[in-house]
């Protein structure tokens, strides 16, 4: 059984969908982000940066548990337990692993801030606005060039480079995104959110989600308690 702590986030969801795409057993534990849950010393003793989602597995390698947090190495980890969604030969396996670090290293960041600047900055900066919404296009774009060539990230396969990215794309209009400028992300995108796995996926702690509306919720996520140093 495979315990997963997470929040119905995109970062979340890329372990929910590749959990339910593989067919692992799984239980899940709602960390709440607004609530400061992901500051608790339980939680830090799995994930010492303080990010969901991690996960506990009871049959980990050698047959013991392992704990793993950061979305792109659980995936990874997932790909390698169950023999699926990777790759079948070392070129495949490298092409997905690469799509893989374009999602960790810009399609999520880079993302996240256009979500910043555009819906949760309390105030409007020009500057931050547009860098990050014209990054956003930007990244759009290479997917969709990618897209234009190949069915999936990687090439012919759905793979966990696909899994990554699809939770991110999800909110393609808060990041600035007319999908009428990528037709070949968005008939990826189509594709994906059809599949019976992905669709289970994003209901996970869906019922959790609420607006953000508090202070308490606003410090936790963007203020001091975000940057105070936290020990297990």
């Amino acid at each position: 059984m495979i315990d997963v702590y997470s929040w119905p986030t995109p970062n979340g969801h890329k372990v929910h969908i590749m959990l339910e795409e593989c067919g692992l057993p799984y239980r899940v534990f709602p960390v709440d982000i607004g609530a400061g849950d992901q500051f608790k010393p339980e939680f830090l003793a799995i994930s010492p940066n303080n990010k969901i989602p991690a996960i506990v597995d009871s049959d980990g390698p050698d047959n013991k548990p392992i704990s793993l947090f950061e979305s792109g190495a659980i995936l990874v980890y997932l790909a390698g337990k169950s023999g699926q969604f990777l790759g079948d030969t070392d070129r495949e396996k490298y092409q997905t692993l690469q799509w893989l670090m374009f999602q960790m290293g810009g399609f999520g960041p880079m993302l996240g801030q256009a979500h910043h600047f555009r819906i949760y900055a309390p105030e409007k900066i020009d500057y931050a606005y547009d860098r990050y919404t014209n990054e956003a296009r930007r990244l759009y774009g290479v997917i969709d060039t990618q897209l234009s060539r190949t069915p999936y990230l990687a090439g012919e396969q759905y793979t966990i480079a696909d899994i990554a990215v699809f939770p991110w794309a999800r909110s393609a209009a808060n990041q600035g995104i007319n999908w009428e400028e990528f037709p070949h992300a968005k008939r990826w995108f189509d594709e994906i959110a059809a599949r019976p796995a992905v669709q289970r996926a994003v209901q996970v702690l869906a019922d959790y989600r609420k607006p953000l509306t508090s202070d308490t919720a606003r410090d936790a996520l963007f203020g001091n308690s975000q940057y105070q140093r936290k020990t297990a």
